[in-house]
């Protein structure tokens, strides 16, 4: 994961090194399917194929285990909480949320939007491994540049629990249960380190540097470490364009040789970016897969899978589709699953007393100020003219390459100055919602919410379009186009009957540029601009496909 201001930007280490050779690929054999021109484009897949991405939604940096028959995966979150989220598959292919590692970003004031703010900080690449000899599951993760956590868990969907606090900042890190049962972490940028750690997991042992990235090859980062075959192999990214690895016979601190594994691939979405830095992944007959992210704005970073082979001295080889990493292939043969994964997409009746884990607030909540109890209420936790500064905004991840979100809103608890409705949450943002004031009601849709490249508030939004509305009900929706490539149309639209819904305001330009890192979201909120006490009542929230 790459940082603008560190010496090697992700755009600095794309300039430094055009023109590298291609990597060793084969070609998949048998393939007949090319990668997907926009004009055949999403494909669908055949029977016994899979499609990429395997997952049309945000999730970066990806780790992946398996744990007998079943597959986890967790991902950067940034300033969302909580945490670095458990994915779980039987298959590869279907994937669902499971829970987070991290419960709450309990990192300093900034995580709780108290006169600062975490965004673009919080939950980078970390690492996610289970430890057979007490079955419990590890996640490690550097903040702030500061220190390292790490959590525990015996299942994923919790209650995780932080292990411990070690003042070496694992950046990037990978983390290795050796056969052995020792714990092993690589980490850095550019300049590759190993840390044992102490046979509980609280303490580092030792640290070594094993590797400096050659200055031909740029900046490596995002580290992934395996025994495979009693080698040791680090995997790495070039961001935002490569892969490479390590491989040590001689132990875990090496001596380490090179391989390039990809370079400058073209990858399986349409106006999206090559993937790279995710991590290996073996299924229960043997076989070998690479579960990648790729740059997709504005939608985010989304996963695509393709399998691996391995030269007879021991190197990974990404099989390919007529030179690109394949829009499909064969399913991975897999037992079969013991139910069916619960969709990312769908409705949302906020049933229950918690928050379903397809939902993560922007930054730490005011935990007295939210409740869930057969549907969701929200409570005005802050006073501010200014969106990125109000807590308890709940964000949903867009499914690609475009879906639609629609809220069912109560709003007879507003209070005048209260803004509470639909966004479209990042670093330019737009939104769809009723404001009271005066006991006058009005459902507007507000644009010319932005950021700075500092994540600075420069615009707090201005109306664009406005209607009054009656009643005590109203129903909120957005449309997202999300394919990557160029920025892309959101629309805004309300109904009063749940039946007619009319379009409000201009579209909205969702910017496709990278450096925010995290992917467009749906967002609710509800802020005051005079006085707290107001709240409104989410009742349901879908989230569709066409």
């Amino acid at each position: 994961m790459s940082w603008p201001r560190q010496s090697f930007s992700r755009r600095r280490a794309l300039a430094a090194t055009t023109g590298l050779a291609a990597g060793a690929v084969l070609p998949l054999a048998g393939a007949s399917r090319a990668v997907a021109d926009p004009a055949r484009w999403p494909a669908r897949a055949a029977a016994g194929e899979y499609v990429n991405p395997v997952i049309w939604q945000d999730f970066a940096d990806i780790d992946v285990i398996r744990v007998g028959d079943t597959y986890y995966a967790s991902a950067s979150t940034m300033h969302y909480s909580p945490g670095a989220p458990v994915l779980r598959s039987y298959d590869l292919v279907h994937w669902e949320i499971a829970g987070h590692s991290v419960p709450v970003l309990d990192f300093g004031d900034k995580y709780d939007l108290k006169g600062v703010r975490g965004y673009v900080r919080g939950i980078w690449a970390s690492s996610l491994a289970y430890r057979p000899s007490n079955r419990t599951f590890y996640w490690l993760g550097q903040i702030d540049f500061a220190r390292t956590y790490i959590y525990t868990a015996t299942a994923v969907e919790g209650p995780w629990n932080r292990l411990t606090t070690i003042s070496t900042p694992y950046y990037d890190a990978g983390l290795l249960v050796d056969s052995d049962d020792t714990l092993y972490v690589a980490y850095g940028n550019s300049t590759i380190s190993v840390a044992q750690l102490s046979p509980d997991g609280r303490t580092q042992v030792r640290t070594q540097q094993v590797f400096t990235t050659p200055s031909n090859v740029g900046t490596l980062e995002g580290a992934r470490f395996y025994k495979i075959n009693g080698q040791y192999y680090i995997f790495l990214t070039r961001p935002a364009n490569g892969q490479y690895i390590l491989k040590s016979s001689g132990g875990p601190f090496g001596p380490y040789t090179m391989r390039q594994v990809l370079l400058d691939l073209r990858g399986p979405i349409p106006g999206g970016g090559v993937p790279h830095q995710g991590g290996l992944v073996q299924t229960q007959n043997g076989a070998w897969y690479y579960l990648a992210f790729v740059d997709a704005y504005p939608g985010g970073r989304v996963p695509a899978l393709a399998p691996v082979t391995w030269t007879w001295d021991g190197w990974p080889v990404v099989q390919l589709v007529n030179g690109a990493w394949g829009t499909s292939y064969p399913s991975p043969a897999v037992p079969a699953p013991p139910r069916q994964v619960t969709p990312m997409t769908g409705v949302d009746t906020f049933d229950g007393t918690t928050l379903k884990p397809r939902w993560e607030w922007n930054h730490n909540p005011d935990d007295t100020m939210w409740s869930v109890d057969n549907g969701l209420t929200l409570r005005t936790a802050t006073v501010t003219d200014d969106l990125y500064w109000a807590r308890n905004t709940l964000t949903h991840r867009i499914q690609g390459p475009t879906s639609t979100a629609t809220v069912e809103l109560d709003h007879s608890a507003m209070r005048d100055g209260d803004r509470a409705g639909l966004a479209l949450l990042r670093d330019s943002s737009a939104w769809i919602g009723v404001k009271r004031e005066g006991g006058v009601t009005r459902v507007v849709m507000v644009g010319g919410l932005t950021m700075d490249s500092s994540w600075n508030t420069t615009g707090t939004g201005h109306e664009l379009a406005s209607a009054a509305v009656s009643g005590s009900r109203i129903r909120l929706r957005v449309s997202a186009d999300i394919r990557p490539g160029a920025a892309r149309p959101g629309t805004f639209s309300y109904s009063t009957d749940g039946i007619t819904f009319t379009r409000l305001g201009p579209d909205f330009s969702m910017g496709n540029d990278w450096r925010f890192f995290m992917g467009y979201r749906f967002a609710l909120f509800n802020h005051a601009t005079r006085a707290l006490g107001g709240s409104v009542r989410v009742t349901r929230f879908e989230l569709s496909t066409p």
